[in-house]
């Protein structure tokens, strides 16, 4: 049966995210066409948005080139979510993890100064609804993911900055990634949900320090898990 875009798409994204074919390996149109039952427009497509990730590269009479890895765009959700999905699993959950803990703080600092009152109170109601879920053992459940998905999205908004704010796809990403991979413990690491309050009041507060404090605690607590998890 012939192959629709986002099955070639998906599982060539996914084989050269996971290594195999390698940065430098080179390959034809032709050769995807044959190997996947799919129609040259297909094919091009799918090739297409591997170029814009720049995961790969097309020359006239060379082929499609495999990029190194430094080069591809590393914060496009589907990267992410190949990666996420293969051998470099691990690396990619530090790396984004080392993302958090390097600008979340400061948005929690920015957020305590800019935030709308409507943002404050919201930070609140989630750290609340977050603490209440997790001291019931609900951490790995699909309502504190997705109240953890916008407690943290409302933190990068209110901090005002749009290069933070442009954060929010990648963070939901790993937090969406670690729990799809069951990673996310019922009962979230001590201090966890009291770190989320914590930053939650002191920006409600517009304490700027005490902000950026806890939200580092918080950070750097769950750093730690995921660089344990991969020992």
């Amino acid at each position: 049966m012939a192959r629709v875009h986002g099955d070639v798409l998906d599982d060539l994204g996914r084989r050269i995210a996971s290594g195999d074919p390698r940065p430098g390996s080179v390959f034809t149109l032709a050769q995807i066409e044959s190997e996947y039952g799919a129609s040259r427009t297909v094919v091009r497509e799918a090739v297409r948005v591997l170029e814009s990730i720049r995961m790969v590269a097309s020359r006239r009479r060379v082929g499609i080139t495999v990029q190194p890895r430094e080069r591809w765009d590393a914060f496009d959700p589907q990267l992410i979510r190949w990666s996420l999905d293969g051998p470099f699993r691990q690396q990619q959950l530090e790396a984004l993890m080392e993302l958090r803990v390097s600008v979340e703080p400061m948005a929690a600092r920015l957020a305590a100064a800019r935030a709308t009152a409507a943002q404050r109170a919201e930070l609140l109601r989630l750290a609340e609804r977050l603490q209440e879920l997790g001291a019931r053992g609900r951490g790995d459940s699909p309502d504190y993911l997705q109240t953890d998905l916008d407690f943290h999205g409302t933190l990068l908004e209110a901090s005002g900055n749009p290069l933070l704010t442009a954060l929010v796809t990648p963070v939901h990403d790993v937090l969406a990634g670690r729990a799809h991979l069951g990673l996310t413990p019922g009962t979230p690491a001590p201090g966890t949900l009291e770190q989320h309050v914590r930053t939650a009041q002191a920006i409600a507060a517009a304490d700027a320090d005490a902000a950026e404090r806890h939200s580092r605690s918080h950070m750097r607590t769950v750093w730690q898990e995921i660089a344990d998890h991969g020992t």
